[in-house]
């Protein structure tokens, strides 16, 4: 089993970066001629060029990482094993079939339970986030670092992804506060407000409703941009989360102790 080192993490960081320039031939590809949408079970749209983009990825990985196991949106988990690669080929589907650029291919490496590296190429939009644990934080090839947020006032800016579950409990009242006392609120959504959170444009994102497959690279990104990522209850990212609380340390704090204190 290789050492997970420096040297290792950096080959397979720019083995991943090479998956979605792979990845971003395919999705191109279909972007200009067009395709067929199909609808998942989870009433989520699918289309070929998720499911050949994914294959691309994989072929790629596999070149370097054959005894790693893989985790693919469209294909499942396949392996087992200290290393498993999570992928999302095409994270916004939503976004790629309405022909917007709102979408992007997720590539993270684990090692026993660990985000340890990740890439998030978003081609139509034009940016690549990329990081290795203890290697930095990168958004087109400068050092990104967050902002220096540690409360809620009139500079500080937030954004929402999903937040429909949020919405059902004592929780969307302490978002309210948040918002209430906050200068700025959007909702970028997808990868695109964890790369504004990363290089200090917003200061807080909050999701209520997520695969691990739409965050996993965007963890690592993040953490070595200095933030804090945990789900909604504080816990550590895993293979379960379905939701993202992530910023600044202090301002990560305050929003974890206000949703906690909400919490039925």
């Amino acid at each position: 089993m290789a050492a997970l080192d420096d040297a290792f993490l950096d080959r397979a960081l720019a083995v991943a970066r090479d998956a979605a320039a792979a990845a971003a031939e395919v999705i191109a590809h279909y972007y200009r001629a067009g395709f067929d949408v199909e609808t998942k079970a989870d009433e989520t749209p699918v289309t070929i060029a998720d499911r050949e983009a994914e294959a691309a990825i994989k072929r790629v990985l596999r070149a370097s990482f054959a005894d790693h196991a893989y985790y693919g949106e469209e294909e499942g988990r396949e392996g087992d094993g200290d290393f498993l690669w999570l992928i999302d080929p095409i994270d916004g589907t939503k976004s790629f079939v309405r022909r917007y650029p709102m979408f992007s291919t997720q590539i993270a490496l684990m090692h026993r339970g660990e985000l340890v590296a990740g890439v998030s190429h978003a081609p139509a939009f034009g940016e690549t986030a990329w990081a290795r644990r203890g290697g930095g934080a990168w958004l087109d090839g400068e050092r990104v670092r967050v902002s220096a947020a540690g409360d809620f006032d009139a500079r500080t800016a937030i954004s929402f992804g999903n937040v429909k579950t949020l919405s059902r409990d004592a929780r969307w009242q302490a978002l309210a506060s948040m918002v209430q006392r906050c200068g700025r609120t959007r909702g970028y959504g997808d990868f695109y407000h964890y790369h504004l959170l990363a290089r200090g444009a917003i200061d807080l994102v909050i999701e209520s409703d997520l695969n691990i497959l739409d965050a996993a690279p965007l963890v690592v990104i993040l953490r070595e941009a200095g933030a804090v990522v945990t789900d909604l209850a504080g816990a550590a990212p895993d293979l379960a989360t379905t939701s993202i609380l992530a910023g600044p340390p202090a301002l990560h704090a305050k929003a974890l102790a206000e949703f906690r204190a909400a919490t039925p």
